[in-house]
């Protein structure tokens, strides 16, 4: 087996693994956090409420140094605390929660601390789950504070589409490489190209069988990444917008918006130039990378 984070994305599998499945029932939340405020105590009392099963809470956190809202939250029983001691990123420290699971659990939400569940929305994403057999991934409807609903389940991005939407989305976010990007239209359940990573639930034999996140995204694309190799490997992306939470966002990448800008457009670059390998592709990817530059540097601009 390859190690953790390494790529799959070449890798094409005719469907899921068929042998009986060897976790059990169990479910569990993983928690990637890094210097968390009061919105972690948000998210676990609104998450109490959102299923009436018993749950596992693993909080996954980079920050390095100690914080006192992990510590409140370490006192509820249901809650363990993995401090990792360097920020790994977000898939990275995703991983590393996981890890930490037995196989009794073939359950697992990995989700941002600034959520607010919805009551009942995890039993509503579990049960969507038996409805779709195939289904590797499952991520809920997600409002932003005022109550817009944020496009969480979007096609796979190509050149033609990224391009367009890169070019134009600031200044017409109209354009139809947006629209088709983002799939905005009314909520339906459906499979989707990736699912946003603020929240998702996986189940577990789907996760593992990819081997996870691929811990080279420090920030950002991950979640797409992942969406592409679930897909690849025979796995669906499915979208449950009868299930919802709310995600205040930002407070992470605001504690330093240049960096989150730069790590955005690495990634950005290497989800490209890993699925589009050889001589032919290079005069393109460098083009790419350029216009990637130009782009941080004119957004970055007076920050």
């Amino acid at each position: 087996m390859r190690p953790c984070g390494s790529p799959s994305w070449g890798k094409r599998h005719n469907g899921p693994v068929t042998e009986p499945t060897r976790y059990g029932d169990g479910l569990a939340v993983v928690v990637v956090t890094y210097f968390p405020g009061d919105d972690l105590a948000r998210f676990l009392d609104t998450l109490e409420k959102a299923t009436t099963r018993d749950v596992r809470v693993v909080l996954a956190d980079n920050s390095v140094e100690p914080v006192e809202t992990l510590d409140r939250a370490a006192e509820r029983e249901n809650v363990r605390v993995l401090r990792i001691g360097e920020n790994l990123g977000y898939g990275g420290g995703a991983n590393r929660g996981v890890a930490e699971l037995d196989d009794s659990y073939g359950w697992v939400v990995v989700a941002n601390s600034d959520l607010e569940w919805e009551p009942g929305s995890l039993d509503v994403l579990l049960e969507a789950a038996q409805r779709w057999p195939r289904g590797g991934a499952f991520g809920p409807l997600i409002r932003e504070p005022d109550g817009a609903v944020y496009p969480s389940a979007r096609l796979l991005p190509s050149f033609g589409r990224g391009i367009g939407h890169a070019v134009f989305g600031k200044i017409w976010p109209a354009n139809p490489w947006t629209r088709a990007y983002r799939q905005e239209r009314a909520p339906e359940e459906r499979t989707a190209g990736w699912l946003s990573g603020s929240c998702q639930l996986f189940r577990r034999e789907a996760f593992d069988s990819v081997d996870g996140f691929d811990s080279r995204y420090f920030m950002y694309f991950e979640d797409v990444d992942l969406g592409d190799r679930l897909g690849r490997a025979g796995w669906q992306n499915v979208y449950v917008p009868s299930a919802s939470v709310t995600h205040i966002g930002g407070k992470a990448t605001s504690r330093a918006p240049k960096k989150m800008l730069a790590a955005h457009h690495q990634s950005a670059y290497r989800y490209l130039a890993d699925r589009h390998r050889g001589p032919a592709w290079r005069p393109v990817l460098a083009a790419v990378k350029l216009g990637l530059a130009v782009r941080l540097k004119i957004e970055t601009r007076g920050r």
